[in-house]
């Protein structure tokens, strides 16, 4: 079976992710704001799901039409070979968002697709209702500029639910969002890795998987997989599959927090993960960073005064840790910030930038090459 797939993921990631999708063999890969798309079969939508590291979720697009009106997004919704992917007793909830579109309200939006999806459905059952009594498949849509996709949502919990963190810090950087900072610093396993600011743990953690080129989703489970029109034997191939292409080698990754409770958090969630031999914790002030290497790379995101401390304290720490990496040698630093005075407290102007979003906060990844 043909898929027409979708990813969505954060604001700046579209490149990061089509290059993935791209390494992975995927076809007609094509990237626009927030989310790319690409064509497969059941096989490749089970090797994505095991394998993107910086894409929100997946979803499996049924259809893509105009819908400036409710009789539009009605008649187009009920178009749709529906009955190849919802069984008799289906149940299926609505989920979506409206963007520069004269349909603005996501919750009539929601009942019309609803009604017309159930209308299509008793028409190919010769049902009079919709039980909704049998497994569940999680609808979603998106109306944008006036044409309405009506998708799929093959992930179930988002795919930057990796496993491994049950517990976390305040504000937390998101899995995908780490990994996309791992992939954009260049580390692949070589040379030094550390974060002097490692809260959670989730930078080293995404840097030792990808070092190990691990599947990060090879200890959760999907939604797709209890989709009848999928046999299980594609995601066991999938899973079985996956180990066989890990690397082992001997890494050196650094991680380090100023707070004794960060750091348990820290290596809590390496070791659910799998991952502690290969990261060494430490309890340090970041302010007093002086670690020795030939080539390493530091992938950070420090507080940003907005969430967790004051502005002046967050400028006086980035003040600090600058003059410290003013002093060392051979190291990239790639740090994630949303301070708009970062760069004038940090001490030096960044070589390059890059716009990222950080849940919804506009954030630069400051590198210094």
């Amino acid at each position: 079976m043909e898929f027409k797939l979708c990813a969505p993921c954060h604001f700046g990631l579209e490149g990061p992710l089509a290059a993935e999708l791209r390494r992975l063999n995927m076809r007609e890969v094509r990237a626009e704001n927030g989310r790319v798309f690409f064509t497969g079969n059941e096989g490749d939508l089970a090797r994505a799901s095991l394998w993107l590291r910086t894409a929100e979720r997946l979803l499996v697009e049924l259809g893509s039409f105009p819908a400036a009106t409710f009789d539009e997004l009605f008649e187009g919704v009920k178009a749709l070979p529906l009955s190849d992917y919802f069984s008799r007793d289906a149940a299926f909830p609505v989920k979506g968002h409206c963007l520069n579109s004269k349909l603005f309200s996501v919750s009539d939006c929601q009942s019309i697709i609803k009604k017309a999806m159930a209308d299509c459905l008793c028409q190919s059952y010769g049902l009079s209702w919709m039980p909704e009594t049998g497994g569940t498949l999680q609808v979603r849509f998106s109306i944008m500029n006036d044409v309405a996709s009506i998708y799929l949502d093959a992930s179930g919990a988002g795919l930057h639910k990796r496993g491994y963190r049950p517990e976390h810090v305040p504000a937390p950087l998101s899995e995908t969002l780490a990994a996309a900072m791992v992939i954009l610093s260049g580390y692949r396993g070589r040379g030094d890795f550390c974060d002097p600011f490692c809260g959670s743990g989730t930078l080293p953690i995404e840097a030792a998987l990808l070092a190990k080129n691990r599947a990060p989703g090879l200890f959760r489970s999907f939604a797709a997989e209890s989709w009848s029109f999928i046999p299980p034997s594609v995601w066991k191939a999938a899973r079985e599959e996956a180990p066989t292409k890990e690397y082992d080698g001997d890494y050196h990754i650094f991680a380090s927090d100023i707070s004794p409770e960060a750091l348990e958090i820290s290596r809590k969630n390496a070791k659910n993960a799998l991952l502690e031999r290969y990261i060494s914790f430490n309890q340090s002030d970041a302010s007093g960073f002086d670690l020795q290497t030939r080539r390493g790379v530091i992938v950070t995101n420090p507080p940003y005064g907005e969430r967790l401390m004051e502005k002046r304290e967050a400028e006086s720490l980035y003040a600090a840790f600058g003059a410290a990496f003013a002093q060392t040698e051979n190291w990239q630093l790639y740090l994630l910030s949303s301070h708009t005075e970062f760069e004038r407290s940090f001490g030096r102007r960044a070589d390059k930038k890059r716009k990222l979003y950080n849940g919804m906060i506009k954030c630069d990844l400051f590198m210094y090459l």
